[in-house]
């Protein structure tokens, strides 16, 4: 699925949350769109997930659609898992969002393949394991298109952490977008997009 923000506002109850914020993203590319603190990460995600409906500005495909086939991973205070669950809780609910059978093994394939314990508290795992777990998770969900990953440097800046994941699903023809911070982006091997501009980048498209 191509998503497409063109000049994309969302306002709060207080004034702006996001200034025009523009971004296109096509399947099998990874997009990363950097921003200082407060400048609107997790609002430009739901925006381009469907979940809420710009201020100004718009979103293409259509908010159903979106709604449909995208879907916004670890956002701080909307999708994010509550830090006390047990990792076991947390992929048994992620299992049954995305219709799992046979939940048991692919819990168990789960654990072992990210080195976890079920009975682990979620904020005790791994940055580099916690990306790479619940980016997976949804994708397994039914129909999922586009991925967008919110600031996964708050639990890791270094993109090695992160990034082969963002890729990995792009080569797997997802569309992925990635919101970080200005600072993690410096390290980053391509010029992200940036909130609150309208200059785009190209897209990484990653190599088979």
């Amino acid at each position: 699925m191509e998503v497409h923000a063109d000049q994309v506002v969302v306002t709060g109850a207080h004034g702006r949350l996001l200034e025009p914020t523009s971004l296109r993203v096509r399947p099998g590319e990874v997009a990363v769109v950097a921003g200082e603190p407060n400048a609107g990460h997790t609002a430009f995600g739901l925006a381009l997930t469907g979940r809420i409906t710009p201020s100004e500005g718009s979103v293409t495909p259509s908010a159903d659609e979106l709604r449909a086939h995208a879907v916004l991973v670890d956002a701080p205070e909307v999708t994010a898992p509550e830090p006390n669950l047990r990792v076991a809780d947390v992929i048994a609910e992620e299992l049954v969002l995305a219709g799992a059978r046979g939940r048991k093994a692919a819990m168990a394939a789960l654990l072992a393949e990210h080195g976890l314990e079920p009975s682990t508290r979620f904020e005790d795992v791994p940055g580099a394991a916690r990306i790479a777990l619940l980016t997976g998770l949804a994708a397994r969900r039914p129909g999922a298109e586009l991925l967008v990953i919110d600031t996964p440097d708050r639990h890791s800046s270094n993109p090695a952490d992160w990034l082969p994941t963002a890729m990995a699903h792009a080569r797997d023809g997802r569309a992925v977008v990635v919101l970080c911070g200005t600072s993690t982006a410096l390290r980053l091997p391509m010029t992200p997009a940036r909130l609150g501009e309208s200059e785009q980048p190209a897209p990484l498209e990653p190599s088979l």
